[in-house]
């Protein structure tokens, strides 16, 4: 591990970004927060800094625990980092508002029947009773 990595590496080698480049994106539209505000892709990571990172839906809030400049694999990238409990907690409550709201507005696979259309437009004969 080295001892200084700038935060587009950093993000890489932490597998938040496939890319480099996808990285310097996030880090210079404004994306990525560095101890509350934001950086420059040239920015050093400290240990115990707190960066907030988007991905998809998600916006994860993370602590630095390490720090490397290298990629390597998932079980090892994920000890550069530890996640915020009210990261996690938030994460799951917008999942779960996500799925509910998918609930809500589920759309027919398919046009109905004759059958389907029958009782369909009965139903409005009676509402207007």
């Amino acid at each position: 591990m080295s001892d200084s990595v700038r935060l587009d590496k950093w993000l890489w080698a932490a597998r938040f970004f496939k890319t480099r480049q996808l990285a310097k994106k996030a880090v210079e539209g404004g994306k990525v927060h560095y101890d509350g505000a934001r950086a420059k892709t040239s920015k050093l990571v400290e240990m115990d800094a707190l960066i907030r990172v988007p991905q998809g839906f998600d916006v994860f809030e993370v602590r630095v625990t390490g720090i490397s400049g290298q990629r390597r694999g998932a079980p090892e990238a994920r000890k550069l980092y530890a996640e915020t409990p009210e990261s996690i907690e938030r994460r799951e409550r917008e999942v779960e508002a996500r799925r509910l709201s998918q609930q809500v507005m589920q759309h027919p696979l398919k046009r109905p029947d004759k059958k389907q259309r029958r009782e369909i437009k009965n139903f409005q004969r009676n509402q207007g009773e």
